[in-house]
């Protein structure tokens, strides 16, 4: 009988295989799967829009391979809900297996679309594991908040509607996706919350009212645009809740997450054209944009083209307010953290602040300025700075040096700080021999207070109200206060009034 070798590595090659051998059986899943969560909540989303992607991790507790025959949305095909289970998309799977004391990741996304008139409503599903005797379930749960949408049209072309508009800093046009304003748009109601894609542009001769109580959603690098001879008026009032703000107008990103509460740069500004009119901010938040609010003008104005008053604008990637060669009027607003400059008077124009608080605590990484920059000229163009006066305001932050001053000599520069508290710490003397920085002049410096403690609540959160240690308490001007007798959030000042925008209030 003939004796049958094998090479050697024919034999490797069949114990790899036997070794590695699997006949890919799996138990049936006995229906005692494990989560990482028995609800999955998907927090809040505008109806029609699509939510974050949300996770669910599935563990196999058993000691055996199993397969699960059907994972699936308890509504089916009708879901609103989206899942992907293993790197498949739909709404049903089937025989999917997990390996034992291992898991699976199930993502869930939903965009909902509503059929009644609510305001909000709770949009439910669940999650189905069939098992060997029993189906498991995890619960789905979205708040829903129908909104108002306001967007671009769609071209012939397939492109997004855009628009010529003056959105440069030196007076350039750029096309830029946005849409008019129609007449029966222009008065936001507080019925439901708006939703913005693009700019939303008030046409010349036009005044976009909003009312108190709106909620104003900007989706990523959107925005409002006031043309030449139009006006904003902004409308919100005192209200009874300081944590609701139910009559504070409020201009934030679309992005309900709670993750998203703090992230800057979630949408773009509010742009006030060269030319625009009389346009107002009463009782506003205006946070997380790129650019709280720029205002630009031709330094020819007698009358304000933005009067800011109880207003606040924080957590900017760049400026809270920029204002360009204008005139700006400003009495109880807070311009908190910002990337750059809380404040920046530039290119000359005239600003008038009273009770403000301009104080730049910025919490995402370093940042490019001070909370408060003057200036009457850039590289390409100057102005007069006709005024820049601020009584009865803080000007503070995190950097030892918070204001800056950048005048030429071509141009006026004419400002004033009275009865303020400025945080201003030239350890280095780099200042010294500046003359504009010379705080015994009593022509630019009156009854100023350097580099005491501000003692802000919750600096951190942009929150900005005194503490009982604060310097500010009974340090104001009360000439500067009485035309002013309440603070932001309605506190009486008439006596012995606060430096700043808040009144302290003992607890």
């Amino acid at each position: 009988m003939q004796r049958i070798v094998f090479p050697i590595s024919a034999l490797i090659l069949i114990m790899v295989w036997s070794s590695c051998r699997n006949d890919f059986e799996y138990a049936y899943n006995p229906g005692n799967l494990e989560f990482s969560k028995d609800t999955v909540f998907l927090d809040t989303v505008f109806s029609n829009i699509s939510s974050s992607t949300y996770t669910l991790k599935v563990y196999n507790p058993n000691h055996d391979d199993i397969e699960i025959p059907s994972i699936r949305l308890k509504q089916g095909q009708n879901s609103a809900y989206r899942l992907n289970v293993d790197g498949m998309a739909g709404k049903e799977f089937t025989n999917i297996p997990i390996l034992a004391k291992d898991s699976l990741y199930i993502f869930v996304e939903t965009t909902y679309s509503p059929t009644n008139d609510g305001k909000q409503f709770l949009y439910t599903d669940a999650i189905a594991f069939k098992g060997l005797s029993s189906t498991q379930e995890v619960q789905l749960v979205t708040l829903v908040k129908d909104a108002i949408l306001r967007y671009p049209k769609i071209l012939e072309n397939g492109i997004k509607e855009t628009h010529p508009l003056n959105m440069d800093i030196d007076g350039n046009q750029n096309n830029v996706e946005g849409f008019f304003l129609k007449d029966d748009e222009l008065i936001f109601t507080n019925d439901k919350p708006y939703v913005i894609y693009g700019y939303a542009i008030v046409p010349e001769n036009q005044t976009l009212q909003v009312n108190a109580g709106v909620r104003i959603h900007f989706h990523e690098g959107s925005g409002i645009y006031v043309s030449k001879g139009a006006s904003l008026h902004i409308n919100g009032t005192l209200s009874s809740s300081q944590d609701i703000l139910e009559n504070e107008v409020i201009f934030e990103g679309d992005r309900l997450e709670p993750e998203y509460s703090n992230v800057p740069g979630q949408w773009g500004t509010i742009w006030i054209a060269e030319g625009s009119l009389n346009n107002t901010m009463e009782h506003v938040t205006i946070k997380n944009a790129t650019i709280g609010t720029i205002v630009k003008g031709d330094g020819q104005r007698q009358t304000s083209s933005l009067t800011i008053n109880n207003t606040q604008i924080y957590n900017s990637s760049f400026t809270n307010l920029q204002a360009i060669n204008t005139y700006v009027t400003g009495e109880n607003t807070v311009l908190g953290g910002a990337g750059g400059n809380s404040l920046h008077c530039s290119r000359g124009g005239r600003y008038e602040f009273t009770h403000c608080t301009i104080a730049n605590y910025w919490s995402h990484g370093s940042r490019l300025g001070t909370a408060l920059k003057i200036d009457n000229y850039d590289s390409t163009t100057s102005g007069d700075l006709v005024l820049a006066q601020f009584n009865n305001c803080i000007i503070d932050g995190s950097a030892p040096i918070e204001i800056s001053l950048h005048p030429n000599e071509a141009n006026a520069f004419n400002f004033t700080f009275d009865h303020s508290l400025i945080k201003f710490e030239d350890t280095s003397g780099q200042y010294k021999n500046n003359t504009l920085y010379d705080f015994n002049d009593n022509t630019k410096y009156t009854e100023v207070l350097f580099n005491q403690n501000t003692d802000f609540e919750g600096f951190n959160r942009d929150v900005y109200q005194l503490g009982e240690a604060s310097s500010a308490i009974d340090k104001a001007d009360l000439a500067y206060s009485l035309p002013i007798p309440y603070d932001i959030i309605g506190t009486e000042r008439t006596q012995n009034p606060d430096i700043g925008a808040y009144e302290y209030t003992p607890k």
